[in-house]
C-alpha cells in the first residue's frame, strides 16, 4: 500500500472513531460545568481561527480587502438577523463589486 492510502484510512478510521465516542459515552462521562465552559469558548476560538484566515490569506499571503470588507458586510447583515442565503449573497455581492471597482 502507498503511503497516501495508508494515510488516508488512518484520517477516516480516526474521524468515524470520533463520531462514534459521542454516542457510546453520552451519559456516561459527566463534565464539570467548567470544562463545559472551556469546551464552548474553545469551539467559538476555532471557528473564528478558521474564518480569519479563510478571510485574510490566500496562498500564504494577504487576500487584499475586497474579501475582508465583504465578509464584514455579511456579519453586519447576519448581526441584523438575514437569513443565511441572504447573508452569503451579500458578501459575494459586496466582494464582487468592491473587485469590480478595483480594489485588491
Amino acid at each position: 500500500m502507498s503511503g497516501t492510502l495508508v494515510a488516508v484510512l488512518a484520517l477516516g478510521l480516526g474521524t468515524y472513531a470520533f463520531r462514534l465516542v459521542g454516542p457510546v459515552l453520552h451519559g456516561r462521562v459527566a463534565l464539570s460545568e467548567r470544562t463545559r465552559t472551556l469546551l464552548a469558548r474553545g469551539a467559538a476560538v476555532l471557528l473564528v481561527a478558521l474564518l480569519a484566515t479563510g478571510t485574510l490569506l490566500e496562498a500564504g499571503a494577504f487576500a487584499g480587502w475586497a474579501r475582508p470588507l465583504g465578509v464584514g458586510a455579511a456579519a453586519v447583515v447576519a448581526w441584523r438577523g438575514a437569513p443565511f442565503a441572504v447573508t452569503v449573497l451579500t458578501a459575494a455581492a459586496a466582494t464582487g463589486v468592491l473587485r469590480a471597482l478595483g480594489v485588491p
